[in-house]
């Protein structure tokens, strides 16, 4: 079985769900093929959007099966986006000013990619990632203890045999790429001290829906949590959110720390959050989404045709996996978009995004002076990419395709 159609809240939830947006049928974000296999067919899968009227949690209907989302050969390094790097400083400093630790405890890292999150902890307690993907083994290099594989019962089993419990179990943007919730909340507490803390960061709900952040839609993330949805399904395993915080990742995330109960003061950010939360869904933000997400669409294909009519060259900068979404939602294809930049070290120079033959090229191999426009696909830090495209001679106009599609200088 490749994937599996799931209409039922994966928190639990027996309320019927409530459709949100459908964005067609997508490939793997990270099935992406090299020039040698330009003409190999690809398999897509329906991609839509979902609420829970209950719990207030946002999921697809469609569950692809995790080798197929995470191979070995899964492309994405988290050390290579500045933002990412940042953010995991902050996490660092912050949990450390609120959970005490000794050098002899363990933080665990579940999906901990190439150890950019655990290489801010290694001087003040061990450190321990699980992670299936090759690009562990940069993390080895780097010093730090991971296991290639999936966490699940049986490695959680091996972690507490080989190591011990640990103070601090960390899911950055994997908490909602993890299908059979229960079966995770358990291993996780399995492997949790009793005054060990579980910190999570996840797209934030709201952030999609207020940010017209469709793009953020894709296979690798079977869930976007509200705090709402979030307090509801860790209470029922008996851990407390004691304190949560909106941040910029991912053009909007949610972090947020759990214990078991009493273990820790509950900060009034969390009833400052979830009252937000109320307010918000009583809106009409989620009946309108759709119809903005649509004229979102029409307006960046508006602007395409406007430039291809005057025979300008488009490049796109960043291929992060939302770009595939937004790609093939609006219908961008190798006749719209000439090619697409990544920084020099990113395992996706070479290939083509998924569902389209546009190309992936470093951006050390282009001449920017006379380049006309640029694309930016990673708009949500595009304050940054324009200094950094300004410095290395480019003197054209950029294309802002989210939250409104517009051209910037």
């Amino acid at each position: 079985m490749t994937s599996k159609i799931v209409i039922e809240c994966q928190l639990g939830c027996k309320s019927k769900l409530q459709d949100l947006l459908f964005l067609g049928y997508v490939s793997s974000v990270n099935s992406m093929r090299s020039s040698s296999e330009k003409n190999i067919s690809e398999t897509f899968f329906p991609l839509d959007l979902l609420i829970c009227p209950t719990c207030k949690l946002g999921q697809i209907s469609c569950i692809v099966d995790k080798e197929v989302l995470f191979p070995q050969s899964y492309p994405y390094t988290s050390s290579t986006t500045k933002i990412l790097r940042k953010n995991f400083k902050n996490l660092a400093e912050e949990s450390l000013r609120i959970i005490d630790v000794t050098k002899q405890d363990l933080i665990l890292d579940i999906g901990s990619n190439d150890g950019n999150l655990l290489i801010n902890f290694k001087d003040q307690m061990k450190v321990l990632g699980i992670t299936p993907e090759n690009v562990g083994k940069i993390a080895i290099k780097r010093g730090i203890t991971t296991i290639i594989d999936y966490f699940n019962s049986k490695s959680a089993l091996n972690i507490i045999k080989k190591y011990h419990k640990a103070k601090i179990i960390t899911a950055t943007n994997v908490f909602a790429h993890i299908d059979q919730m229960k079966d995770l909340i358990k291993n996780i507490k399995k492997c949790l001290t009793e005054d060990g803390v579980f910190i999570s960061e996840s797209h934030y709900f709201l952030k999609v829906i207020e940010g017209m952040q469709y793009d953020t839609i894709y296979h690798e993330h079977l869930r976007y949590y509200s705090l709402t949805s979030l307090k509801f399904f860790l209470e029922k395993f008996g851990l407390e959110i004691f304190h949560a915080k909106e941040i910029e990742t991912h053009g909007g995330s949610i972090r947020v720390y759990a214990s078991r109960k009493k273990n820790y003061s509950i900060t009034k950010n969390v009833s400052k959050i979830l009252k937000k939360e109320k307010i918000f869904f009583k809106k009409k933000s989620l009946t309108s989404f759709k119809k903005k997400v649509l004229l979102t669409k029409l307006g960046m294909l508006k602007i395409i045709e406007n430039l291809k009519n005057n025979n300008k060259i488009i490049y796109g900068v960043g291929a992060p996996s939302r770009s595939s979404t937004l790609i093939n939602y609006v219908g961008l294809d190798e006749n719209m978009i000439d090619c697409i930049l990544e920084v020099n070290s990113s395992h996706k120079i070479g290939k083509y995004v998924p569902g389209t033959k546009i190309p992936v090229l470093s951006e050390d191999t282009v001449k920017y002076k006379n380049l006309d426009y640029l694309l930016l696909f990673s708009w949500h830090i595009k304050d940054d990419l324009k200094k950094i495209f300004r410095n290395k001679g480019f003197k054209g106009k950029f294309i802002i395709p989210l939250p409104a599609p517009r051209i910037e200088n």
